[in-house]
């Protein structure tokens, strides 16, 4: 399951979403939280249940629905409407922690089975740092639960909370206490051995700052970002994917390891790569299929 770009589609927008099919995202998240105001919630899941009857046959996007939250009492009426064949995942809002996961686990229970879905089929990602209790227990994602996709995390909400003015200063860099969210998101994901995540770039229109700041999430160690807007989905899908060059080195670091399965170092053109650079190589390969 490629989750290299994941676009949010609102839940009450047939066109969008229609537009939104053929952008050549990894996955589409289907948003019945922020994006559809409260006396549209119902409309939006009774529209969304169909759509993803539709959906149920071969593509090459995941379909993903972002549920409201676990407190606001209306997870479970959400998963009803969309728990059902056709469906890959569901993305988890303000979640505290991995007990939530657990908690969403057993919800889902149920409707696969009654849906005659195989156990397990549908996967969770969780927007892990939207709560002040989230950040203290970054930890508690290992071991990963069976359904847990990757790891996300998110600014606006959490600023909310902390009472924030601005979560970015003047040149445009995340202020320290969100340095320190996304930080802990790509260490709880790595514990965890799931994907990490990068959270949105709001300014849709700003295409080479989109593709800079991806470039850095994918040397920090993010395998992809959520898009807000279409007009994202191109620009994450180029930054993340590896260069010529950077295929061609890790498929001669792989063949170099297995060739010599007994070393721990390899020299390859003047340079010693060793089991942390065979990891890297090997995910790598696998972003594009590889391995």
């Amino acid at each position: 399951m490629r989750l290299t770009s994941l676009l949010f589609v609102p839940a009450d927008s047939e066109k969008k979403f229609e537009k939104a099919k053929g952008i050549g995202a990894d996955g589409l998240i289907l948003d019945l939280e922020d994006s559809v105001a409260p006396p549209s919630k119902v409309a939006a899941r009774t529209g969304l249940s169909g759509w993803i009857d539709a959906a149920n046959a071969p593509r090459d996007w995941g379909f993903w629905v972002r549920v409201n939250p676990l407190d606001t009492g209306m997870t479970a009426d959400d998963l009803a409407a969309v728990v059902r064949p056709g469906l890959d995942g569901i993305v988890l809002p303000k979640a505290n922690g991995g007990q939530d996961v657990a908690t969403l686990s057993d919800m889902i229970d149920p409707l696969e089975a009654a849906a005659g879905m195989d156990p397990g089929t549908v996967k969770t990602i969780v927007v892990a740092t939207e709560t002040a209790a989230a950040m203290f227990n970054l930890g508690s994602y290992a071991p990963a639960h069976p359904r847990l996709a990757a790891l996300t995390w998110g600014a606006e909400d959490l600023g909310a909370v902390v009472g924030a003015t601005a979560n970015k200063g003047p040149d445009g860099d995340w202020t320290q206490p969100y340095q320190l969210a996304r930080s802990l998101c790509l260490f709880a994901a790595a514990n965890a051995g799931v994907p990490a995540l990068d959270t949105l770039y709001a300014d849709f229109r700003d295409d080479a700052g989109l593709r800079a700041a991806c470039r850095i999430s994918r040397r920090d160690g993010f395998l992809g970002r959520l898009a807000i807007h279409p007009a994202q989905v191109a620009g994450i899908n180029a930054a993340f994917a590896p260069s010529d060059d950077d295929v061609a080195l890790a498929r001669r670091i792989v063949a170099a390891f297995e060739e010599n399965p007994d070393l721990g170092t390899i020299g390859i053109d003047g340079k010693m790569y060793d089991i942390p650079h065979l990891k890297t190589a090997r995910r790598t390969l696998a972003s594009v299929r590889e391995q």
